[in-house]
Formats: C-alpha cells, structure tokens, sequence
C-alpha cells in the first residue's frame, strides 16, 4: 500500500491571515533549512573557522563547539550536504529542518515584548546584532539571535511553536502585535 505524505507545517491552521500588519510583528518561517553542527572533540576552532557565513547561510552560536546554522536559500537536504563537505570530519552535521521552527519578532517593542518571558539583558549593549544564545522563554527553549536593532529571531523545537506564539501573543497584550506567516 503506498501513501501520499504531505509536508505539513507546524503552525499551518493555528495562525490566520492578518488583515494588516502591525507595528509589531510575528513572522512564522515556513521553508528555512537548519542544521546543528558540533564541532569533533579537540577541533573547534578549526571547524569555527569553515563556518564563516557566506550569504547562503547563517551560523548562530548554540553551546561551547555548537551551532545552528539557517538559510533561505538552500533545500534542507542541501544544506546538511554542503556543511558536511566543508566541514570534512572537523565537526558532525545534523539536519534540523523538519523538527524546527524559525519565527521572526520585529518592531519598536520587540525587546520589551521579550522581556517579559526572557531572562536576559536585551539591551543593545549587552546583546548587540550578531548576538545569540539559547534561553528560556517561560519554560520553552529557544534559540535567540537578534538580527537588527528590532529584530530577533527565534527557533523552538517544531512540538513548542505553538505553545511559543502563543506566549508571545500574551507577552506582546500591551502592544499591538500581529502574527502570520512570512512572505520571504
């Protein structure tokens, strides 16, 4: 017997189409590939030094000899392939793509709407663009990165997105926010 498996995404049918977008904004990411690299025992800088991003992808710190690495631009299957070329035996690639959700958080109070389930200093002095960690949001692990001085991005584990914007709708009720999927 053969079956017809379709790629359904973590949020689809929990989100509508918003009639306008806010100030504030939640944009859901539907096809970005990720995988985690860990660097080999003993070669961590060395594998540091092949994940320099080159416009096809992001690299995002995620623990000592860690990293997420994202993109647009490549298929999930593409991803894991070229990092594992280029990174040789230097460091183990595991594609994420399917098991994660990427959201994006823009906005005049996007730092503020975080701060109130993230127990991190957001300022920009203290987490500059570039910057990412993994930190708890409530009780939900996320990976954080801000993109620009209004921007963060986050990745939850693809079983917490929907309980994820559903905190941050709560986070964001004194500012006006909209969520919806995006269009990049």
């Amino acid at each position: 017997m053969a079956y017809d498996y379709h790629a359904v995404h973590a949020l689809d049918g929990t989100i509508g189409a918003i009639a306008e977008r806010r100030a504030n904004h939640l944009a859901v990411h539907r096809a970005t590939a990720m995988a985690m690299v860990s660097a080999s025992p003993g070669r961590v800088p060395e594998a540091a030094g092949i994940l320099v991003a080159n416009g096809d992808f992001e690299v995002r710190f995620s623990g000592p000899g860690e990293w997420l690495v994202l993109s647009e631009v490549h298929a999930p299957e593409t991803l894991a392939a070229e990092l594992g070329v280029r990174l040789g035996d230097a460091a183990f690639v595991i594609d994420q793509s399917h098991g994660r959700v990427a959201l994006t958080l823009t906005g005049p109070d996007a730092a503020r709407i975080l701060a109130n389930g993230v127990a991190v200093d957001l300022h920009a002095d203290s987490f500059p663009v570039g910057r990412a960690a993994n930190v708890l949001c409530h009780h939900i692990s996320v990976n954080l990165a801000r993109t620009s001085a209004q921007s963060f991005d986050l990745v939850v584990m693809r079983s917490f997105a929907e309980a994820l914007v559903d905190d941050i709708k709560v986070m964001a009720r004194s500012h006006d926010l909209s969520v919806d999927f995006a269009t990049r």
